[in-house]
């Protein structure tokens, strides 16, 4: 069940002598529940997802769970540049007694509710089960024939075969392509660092036609190669879903996660990335109308900075394709 606990978190800096420019972003906040949405064009919708399971079964530091909390304490005073839309925060869903599957297939069904109504969706966790469930609602949403690309800035493949304990943070894109049509797992990693996958973790994305870039590809890039890689891969899908895990950064801009990055890939390249991703997921059909954020663990991030990251991130992700640039 969708809950709200955050009640007290959209609120803020007010600025009236500065007048009606001055917005932030708990002025644009819409607190809802299951009553019939005023959704216009320009809106989109929150949903957080409090689940800490995974990350324990994947043998990783817990706390994720507070992560969608930490991250609305960050955005709520960041300064709003995104026109007339709102943000409708849908509220939080649990993972209760550790029934992981349960929790997912919560997810997806609030996910894809939101779809039905939302242009853009985004989802904050949790560790990255929370894929499971942000792909299911999308999968339910789109259709099993939709050719679902996802694009996953991570350090780590997350192919990992599930193991007698069950699903985890690492497991769900082995999860996913089990989900699929045959030949329709669409695939690709952006930021791996080598030293943190196994032989065998590239062998199966191998032997799958999954693609991935390492971190140390993605200093300081080249834009051009960047986007034409990314126009290729979106060119065999329909959709786009955009899943974002901020170990992907170096641990000094995300120590709050739960196997920080000791190289990492620095945040001004981790926003340029998610710029080119946006733009040429307006080619698709169906464009990008879903994205995560996952790994935020407020334990481990004691000044906020992860929080505040996971935020920053957001604001790119919210703007719409059509605010974008490379």
């Amino acid at each position: 069940m969708m809950n709200h606990k955050n009640l007290d978190i959209w609120q803020g800096r007010n600025d009236p002598e500065e007048g009606q420019n001055a917005d932030r972003w708990h002025h644009r906040a819409v607190l809802a529940g299951d009553e019939a949405l005023d959704v216009q064009a320009e809106d989109a919708a929150l949903i957080g997802f409090c689940c800490d399971e995974g990350v324990e079964r994947n043998q990783g530091r817990v706390g994720a769970e507070e992560g969608p909390r930490a991250f609305r304490q960050q955005l709520r005073n960041i300064a709003w540049h995104n026109g007339a839309g709102r943000l409708f925060d849908l509220g939080d869903l649990d993972c209760v007694d550790g029934d992981l599957e349960a929790a997912q297939e919560a997810l997806g069904g609030a996910v894809a509710k939101a779809l039905g109504e939302f242009g853009r969706v985004l989802v904050v966790g949790g560790g990255h089960e929370t894929a499971v469930g942000s792909f299911s609602g999308l999968y339910r949403h789109l259709g099993e024939d939709a050719r679902i690309g996802i694009i996953n800035l991570d350090a780590h493949l997350d192919l990992r075969m599930p193991p007698a304990a069950g699903p985890s943070s690492g497991t769900p894109f082995y999860q996913i392509r089990n989900m699929v049509k045959p030949g329709n797992f669409k695939y690709i990693c952006l930021g791996v660092a080598k030293e943190s996958n196994t032989k065998s973790l590239f062998d199966r994305a191998d032997e799958w036609g999954a693609e991935y870039v390492f971190d140390t590809e993605l200093k300081n890039f080249e834009g051009a190669w960047l986007t034409k890689k990314l126009e290729n891969f979106v060119s065999t899908v329909d959709a786009i879903y955009l899943t974002i895990d901020l170990d992907l950064l170096p641990h000094y801009q995300a120590p709050g996660v739960s196997a920080p990055a000791i190289r990492g890939v620095e945040m001004q390249d981790v926003e340029r990335i998610v710029q080119i991703v946006t733009k040429v997921a307006s080619q698709c059909r169906f464009g990008m109308p879903l994205a995560d954020i996952v790994e935020l663990n407020p334990q481990f991030d004691p000044t906020g900075v992860t929080a505040r990251s996971a935020a920053f991130l957001a604001t790119e992700l919210l703007k719409g394709s059509n605010e974008t640039s490379e």
